[in-house]
Formats: C-alpha cells, sequence, structure tokens
C-alpha cells in the first residue's frame, strides 16, 4: 500500500517546478550542473573488507540514485546487511527538485595505514591522495576524510535529506556515515543562466567561475582526459570538500573600504575595483596615485588564472550555519566549498598561495577536509564505477 502511494505521489506535488536531472551520463551529475539552492554532503567510513562489498554497495546506490533523481520512489531494494529498505516516504509528492546525486571514492579505499585492504591499491589513480597540510588549517578530525562521500544537491532541502538519507540506509553492513555537512544556499554559479549569489561575508562569489557552457575549459580543468591513467576514471574528476569558517569577530569589525580591499571587488554591485560592472574585466594592470587599484593581497588578483599559471577549478561551493560556538559563543558559520578539478594538485598549489598572500587569509579558519575520486558517469544498464572492478 505505502510503494503504491509513493508511486502515485512522487513527482506529483506541487512543488515539482522542473525538470529532473538524470542520473546516467557522460559525466556524474551534480558538477557542472547549474548549481541548485541546498546541499547535503556526508562522508563514510567503508567497515567491510570485501571489494566484492564495494562493487555491490556502488551498483544498489546506482539504482536508487537513477529512480531519487527522477523523481521517483526507489525500486525494492536490500542493504548490505541483506535487510529490506523500504522508501521512508519524507520526500513523498515534493517532486525531483532538481536533485543531483554525486558520489566519490576516498584514498583509503584503496590504501589504509599502508593496508591493501581491498585488493584495489593497484587501481588507486595516482592524484588520489590526502592533502598536506595546507595554510590555514585548523582541521577537526570529525569533520574530515571519508572513504565514500555521498554529495546531494536540490532544490528542495527534504528532497537532499532524502536521498541522503536513502543511500545511507543502503550502506547499512558496509558502511557508516563519518561527518555531514547541511548547505543552505549556493555561493557560486555554475551556469550562465544564474544569477552571481553572495556569500554570508554578503559579496558575490564566483563571478568568474567556470560555467557548464565552457566545454573546452572543462574539459581541460575539470574531466580527467581519454589518455590518463588509470583508464576507469577517464571522464570523472576529483573532489576536495573544505570547511571554510568565517571569523565574524574580525571580518565585522572591518570597515566596508578594508572588506573591498580584501575581495578586490565593491560590495553592492560585485564589479572589480576600478570598474562600474559585476562582469567587467579585472584589470590586474590598472594603478592609482596609492599604488595597484586591485591591492597585491587581493583575493581575486591571486585566485586569478593570469597570476597562477593558468590554473582554474570548477567551485559548487554553498553558505552552512551550525549555531554558536559552545567554547567562545561566536556563530559557526561560514563556506563549505567544494571544488573539481582534474588534477588535485592545482587546489593545493592555489591554498598554498592564497592561505600564506591573500587578505582573506586572516578572516579564515579551514575546519574540514577530504578528498575524493569522481568516477565518470554510469551507462545505462551498469552502474556506477563498474570499470573499477574490471
Amino acid at each position: 500500500m505505502l510503494a503504491a502511494l509513493a508511486q502515485a505521489g512522487c513527482g506529483s506535488g506541487s512543488t515539482a517546478t522542473s525538470s529532473p536531472v538524470l542520473f546516467f551520463g557522460e559525466h556524474q551529475a551534480g558538477i557542472a550542473t547549474p548549481a541548485q539552492d541546498k546541499l547535503s554532503f556526508t562522508a563514510l567510513d567503508f567497515t567491510s573488507t570485501s571489494a566484492m562489498d564495494l562493487r555491490d554497495l556502488l551498483r544498489v546506490w546506482t539504482q536508487a540514485a537513477a529512480a531519487l533523481t527522477a523523481g521517483r520512489t526507489p525500486p525494492a531494494l536490500t542493504d548490505l546487511s541483506g535487510a529490506a529498505t523500504p522508501d521512508s516516504l519524507e520526500a513523498l509528492g515534493l517532486g525531483s527538485a532538481r536533485l543531483t546525486i554525486t558520489i566519490g571514492l576516498g584514498p583509503g579505499l584503496f590504501e589504509q595505514a599502508g593496508e591493501d585492504r581491498l585488493g584495489l591499491r593497484a587501481r588507486r589513480p595516482p592524484a588520489l591522495t590526502p592533502l598536506p597540510s595546507l595554510p590555514g588549517d585548523e582541521l577537526q578530525p570529525a569533520r574530515s576524510g571519508g572513504d565514500l562521500c555521498i554529495q546531494a544537491c536540490a532544490d528542495d532541502p527534504q528532497v537532499a535529506f532524502h536521498a541522503t538519507h536513502t543511500l545511507l540506509r543502503l550502506a547499512h553492513g558496509a558502511a557508516v556515515a563519518r561527518w555531514s555537512q547541511v548547505g543552505f544556499g549556493r555561493t557560486s554559479s555554475t551556469s550562465r543562466t544564474q544569477e552571481t549569489p553572495r556569500n554570508l561575508m554578503g559579496f558575490k562569489d564566483g563571478t568568474n567561475n567556470l560555467k557548464r557552457e565552457d566545454a573546452g575549459a572543462l574539459q581541460r580543468h575539470v574531466w580527467v582526459g581519454s589518455s590518463e591513467a588509470p583508464a576507469w576514471m577517464r571522464g570523472g574528476t576529483y573532489l576536495v570538500a573544505r570547511r571554510i569558517r568565517i571569523l565574524f569577530d574580525v571580518w565585522d569589525a572591518t570597515d566596508l573600504g578594508g572588506q573591498e580591499r580584501a575581495i578586490g571587488r565593491r560590495k553592492v554591485s560585485g564589479a572589480p575595483l576600478g570598474a562600474e560592472r559585476e562582469h567587467d574585466p579585472v584589470d590586474l594592470h590598472a594603478t592609482t596615485a596609492n599604488g595597484p587599484t586591485i591591492p597585491m593581497d587581493a583575493h581575486i588578483r591571486l585566485a586569478a588564472p593570469e597570476t597562477n599559471g593558468g590554473i582554474r577549478i570548477l567551485r559548487r561551493g554553498y553558505s552552512y550555519f551550525d549555531g554558536a560556538d559552545p567554547d567562545t559563543g561566536q556563530i559557526d558559520a561560514g563556506l563549505f566549498f567544494l571544488s573539481f578539478q582534474r588534477d588535485p594538485q592545482h587546489f593545493v598549489a592555489l591554498q598554498r598561495r592564497l592561505g600564506v598572500q591573500d587578505a582573506l587569509a586572516k578572516h579564515l579558519s579551514h575546519t574540514g577536509s577530504a578528498i575524493f575520486a569522481v568516477p565518470p558517469g554510469p551507462r545505462r544498464g551498469s552502474f556506477l564505477g563498474a570499470s573499477l572492478f574490471g
């Protein structure tokens, strides 16, 4: 009876106003897809010692994700312990809400403490190594790392939660949640059809981000190439997740001019300093009587490809608010930074520079960090990561 109700109701509610984003495709959705408003991100520890359990988990996740992203009730499935897992129905009637589900594989699946625990060490991508210590790090182990990740983005927070809840239930017997983060507002646009959002500092964020329409740039900077090893990652990418807390006691005490010089843009319009409109070119050579128009330590100067050997990354971040810090009484809020890049060392190079020279660094604390390999999208009739297993 419940299954019939769910099948009848799901996708027919009044909030279902946009077309579903299909799970199958050349690349996983939720990367270059136009960024949705809500995020549910969870990292997991893989508790099994069997590579076949990992294969079976990715297969059952594929079945569930294909249904969920289409706005349908998942088929009758069993979790990795063999128990039936009927749909929990909390998203009944909400439609797809442009849900995307993106799955990543962490370094610990291939090697952990020097051990080849799943027999997959020979298949580890050379680029998939734990991130080194970086400037600005005040990392909390309980908010870092993970063997797997689930990124669920949607325009309805309950749809995103339902997707995460469903995949976590299906993982029972093979994996458990390690940490999670909820995001309530996107901090960058990933399509030219979207307006640039504001972050919690009040500035338009990600104006010059890579966009889905930049196919050539995405191929150069985001997607693993057709000749790169290992073969099972071709068409995939690498995800870096960083929880960046804004130190509001410092930021709020900085006057408007100081904030704009730190960013390199006007707060209201989003225009680069020395320009009038948000999308005007950033002129890094312009000067005034007092020196460079855009200060040498401004964020947009130090993050610009022109000053970083052409490095570009695809940002897909979200604002978060996790209440008050019980030790300081300060609010714990900031940016949950997600970046996708063909080579994670590009992120490392950028952060090493920003963490030392960026005027924003004194306003930020990096409290969580993780890296994941994101395989290409699955083909119909197959499952995510199938070629990893030969």
